[in-house]
This record gives C-alpha cells, structure tokens and sequence, in this order.
C-alpha cells in the first residue's frame, strides 16, 4: 500500500470516528441486531460474495469458484437448498478454499495445474474507506497489516457490550493492558465508548518508536486520543507499563476495588498472571476482580495461579482479520470453552497434514459474511484446530442463538507467549540459518521447545546439541531477538515484549526427535521440560 492511500485511510479514520464515538448503542438494540444476522446468515454472505467476490476483479476467490464451475446463480441455488454451511463443505472439496500458507502469502494458490495470482493485499475488503492499520496477533510473518475500519468496529458493538454484560465486566472501573498499534490496544479502548464502559486506565508495555513499534503508530496513536477528547469523550491515553512493572495494575485494582467493590483487567494472560503476582508480592487481595484474556493459551497452570487469587477469570478467542470468533461460555469451568459467534463468521474444518510437525489435524476454515468485514474471507484456513459441537450450556449466549461452542482451541503453527505469536516458518528460518552461521553446527542441532515454567509463564527454549563449541547463552537469546525485526513491525514488537519477561531461554541436550524418528525444529512440551511431544499445540485465543 502507497504511503498516500495510508494517509487517505487514515484521514478518512478520523473524520469518521467523532460520529462513531456519539453512536450510543442499547442492549436491546445489541440484541436485535445479533438475532437479525444469525437469521439473515445466507443472505449476508450472498450480498457480501455479489459485490466483494464476484463483483471484484483482484479477488482471488472469483477465479477458484470459476475453476469449480460456481457462478453466482449457482451459488444462489446452493445455499437456498442446502444452506450456508453445506454449501461451504461442498465448496472445500470442489476446491475452494485458501490455505494458512496461501493466505499469508507463504506459497502461490495452484488448483488443478494453474496458479492463481495472489498477494495478501488480494483478500482485503475493497469497499473500506475510513481505517487504520493494525498487526495481526503478533508475527506473522513479513508485516501483515490489516486495515481496521470504523464500519467493522462499528459491527462489532453489539456483542462487546452483551459480552460484557454477560462476564460481569460492565458498569465497574476497567483497565486495559494493551499494546498501542500494530497491537489492538487503541480499538480496544475506542470500541467501550459506544457501550458506556470506557477504560479508566490504559496501559501498554510498547511506547512506539524503539521499543517495537515504528513511531508512526505512537503519532496516530495520539492523534487519536486527542481527536476524541476534542470531540468530549473521556478515554485514557496510554501509560507505559513495562512487564516487570505488572504492580501498577495490581494498585490499580486494590483503589478500584477499595472504591467500587469491583473491577475489571483485560490483558493477555500472560500479563494477568504478572498482575496476579505482583498483587500477592505487594499483599493485594484481588477477589472482586474480573479478568478478560487472551492472546494465548489460558492453560490450567496459568488460570489456577489466576483464580487462586479471588479473579474471576474469562478468555475471548480472536484474529485481526475477522475479529472476535467466540466468548468463553459463563457455565463452564474451561476456559477454553468459546461460543462460536455464527452471527458474522461460519466455520467448517477440514483434515489436513501439518509439514514439519508430523501431525494430521481437523483445521478451522473461516468465512466472513458481514460486508464491513477486514479481509475477506472464504474458506480460508486458518492455523487452528480443536472440537466444534453444539450442546445445551445454559448460558446467555446459548439463548442469545449461539448454541455452537469451540473448544480445545490448539494452533499447529504458533509458538505463543506474553500475548503475542510466532509463525513456525519465521523461527524456522532463525534455526536453519542465522543460528547455524553464528554458532556452527547444522539445522539439527537446534529445537525450539515451548513450554512453561514453574511460576506457569511460557518460556521458548532455544536446545543446542552439546557437541556444539561454547557459546554465551546471552549472545544466542540476543541473535535471536535481533533476528526477528526482519519480519518486519509486528514481529520487532514481538521481540521486545519476549525481551522484557525473559521468555527466551537455552538449554544444551540432543534435539529429540517423534515417536516416527522424524526431526521437528518446533515442539512443545506442556507443563514439564521434559515431554519429548513433538507437535504445536499453542491455541490462539484472543
């Protein structure tokens, strides 16, 4: 994208957003809104497929539905006799889908002997005006901006404000530990203004400039801010909260809660986890507390460390360029227990081998159906897997329509810690190459082992084989942080934040290899530094 069609996006962002933040929204409304999409589901991905798909040139999904013989009249037919999700299934296996690797751009679309010109620019909504650019999750690779739109953030609304209401999240003081851009933190604290329950505080353990993000995004940051408090709202502006520096946010809660009897954090979990210590430390009782994470995996280790402390602890599943897949549901114990939000995705899994990491899973293929929607998204894979069902729970979102839960939500490509993510190729590239020239040795003498520690934070454990000659432990963790900018913004954020809470650390042993004799330059091992497990098993919840 040319630095002019930036600065007209983002111009047109911020004429819009005054309107935006006067837009109030009820819970009634909110509620007629999400029964009237979960109704209108093919009509929706209809009009959204006339006018983005068809009606688009550069969309790679017009070419794949051509080669399986589907035009538009077709698709009308299909989804009136066999509704949206059959006909999603009967699209996958005519081929048309896009996989994790095709959709990031790692590997060319080819069905049937042809190619079929694509950049990841191809899959952007065509028809948003008004937006910012965001990061997505973490590193992803060489710099994957999504465009953030004010239609998009609008859509999301309603069920911000019913999953707050249903969490125990609204009308008490709040507080966001967020990244400020490429990090979602700024959508975050804007999107609270039209349900009535903006942040008190903003923290962010990213300034924006050296630290991990250009400063172009601590510029429009603040020009953000300063435009919607011009306009009369009170949002907070962002507080640099280094991770060692998780007390602040402890002090914070034991005020809110002194104040009010209650408060709400969200953070990733990792960094609720450092709230959580830092507030028993400092003698804090945090019971009253209600936590919202994501980011990564809530593991068991991690949310009973959380829970020990009085929180009520929730988790949200999402990814930038769809926006929130699922809330954890209010009568489960897990979780990692998400109601899937049918209102503005559909999801349809397939099987599919996982190179490199000698795993055969069921992956998630998403499809979009709202037109304010970031990316389109049709059948699109991607890096997730875990159990889809419908079942009775009981909850709010069960009667709200969403009787869908996702749960066991793993990622087959994700190394994941303090909130942000790593795709598997990028480290890949560090330990086939940049380690081997720096330290000697070949490929094989160096694995990467995501797992967690005794406190329950995740640590990446760079293994180096013993024969290899002495290296400084330090200069192997300070070769890999510095490695990892060249994937570009998100990725440098990514490193500074791993910088700040230690997550990289090296051990010397033979790399393993799984029960097939197969070398894999990525595993996890959960809860013990010693499982020989040789598969991603990182969910990516959000």
């Amino acid at each position: 994208m040319s630095l002019s069609a930036e600065l007209s996006g983002f111009a047109g962002f911020l004429r819009g957003l005054p309107a935006f933040l006067r837009y109030r929204i009820t819970a009634d409304q909110a509620r007629e809104a999400v029964v009237r999409r979960i109704r209108e589901r093919e009509s929706n991905f209809l009009a959204l497929a006339e006018r983005a798909i068809f009606g688009n040139p550069k969309s790679p999904y017009r070419s794949l539905l051509r080669l399986a013989g589907c035009e538009l009249g077709d698709l009308r037919r299909m989804l009136h006799a066999d509704g949206l999700d059959n006909t999603l299934r009967v699209l996958r296996m005519a081929g048309v889908y896009v996989s994790f690797e095709e959709f990031k751009g790692l590997r060319p679309i080819e069905r049937g002997g042809r190619i079929i010109p694509a950049v990841p620019e191809d899959f952007d909504n065509p028809f948003l005006t008004n937006y910012h650019h965001v990061g997505t999750g973490g590193s992803t690779g060489a710099s994957r901006r999504v465009l953030m739109d004010l239609d998009h953030l609008t859509a999301r609304l309603p069920m911000i404000l019913l999953g707050d209401m249903f969490h125990g999240l609204a009308g008490i003081p709040n507080a966001f530990w967020f990244e400020i851009p490429p990090g979602n933190g700024l959508d975050s604290v804007l999107t609270r203004v039209p349900v009535g329950n903006a942040p008190e505080r903003w923290f962010s353990p990213i300034r924006g400039g050296r630290d991990g993000a250009g400063l172009r995004f601590r510029v429009a940051t603040q020009a953000t801010v300063a435009l919607a408090r011009a306009t009369g709202n009170r949002i907070p502006s962002p507080e640099y909260v280094p991770l060692d520096q998780a007390r602040v946010i402890a002090h914070w809660a034991a005020e809110a809660l002194q104040r009010r009897g209650a408060c709400a954090i969200r953070a990733h979990v990792s960094k609720a986890l450092r709230i959580c210590i830092a507030a028993r430390a400092e003698g804090i009782d945090l019971t009253g507390t209600v936590i919202c994470s994501g980011g990564e995996p809530p593991t068991a280790a991690k949310v009973a460390q959380i829970r020990s402390m009085g929180v009520k602890f929730y988790s949200n599943y999402y990814f930038t360029e769809a926006g929130a897949v699922g809330m954890s549901c209010t009568t489960s114990e897990d979780p990692n227990d998400q109601h899937f939000f049918q209102d503005h995705l559909a999801l349809i899994q397939a099987s599919r081998e996982v190179t490199g990491f000698d795993m055969t899973v069921s992956s998630f293929h998403f499809t979009t159906l709202l037109p304010s929607a970031p990316k389109v998204l049709l059948n699109v894979e991607s890096d997730d897997y875990g159990v889809v069902e419908s079942r009775k729970c009981g909850c709010p979102f069960e009667h709200l329509g969403f009787s869908t839960h996702v749960r066991d939500i793993r990622s087959f490509r994700k190394l994941t810690g303090e909130g942000v993510t790593l795709v598997g190729s990028d480290m890949e590239r560090i330990l086939e190459e940049t380690l081997p020239r720096r330290f000697g040795g070949t490929s094989l003498d160096y694995q990467i082992v995501e797992e967690e520690d005794e406190a329950g934070f995740t640590r990446l454990t760079i293994i180096m084989h013993p024969a290899l000659g002495f290296a400084d432990e330090q200069s192997v963790v300070r070769t890999v942080l510095a490695s990892l900018p060249k994937s570009g913004p998100a990725a440098e954020m990514s490193g500074s934040l791993w910088s700040q809470a230690h997550t990289f650390r090296v051990r010397r042993e033979v790399p393993r290899v799984t029960s097939r004799g197969k070398w894999m330059p990525l595993r996890v091992a959960r809860g013990s530094v010693t499982s020989d497990r040789a598969v991603s098993s990182s969910e990516r919840i959000a």
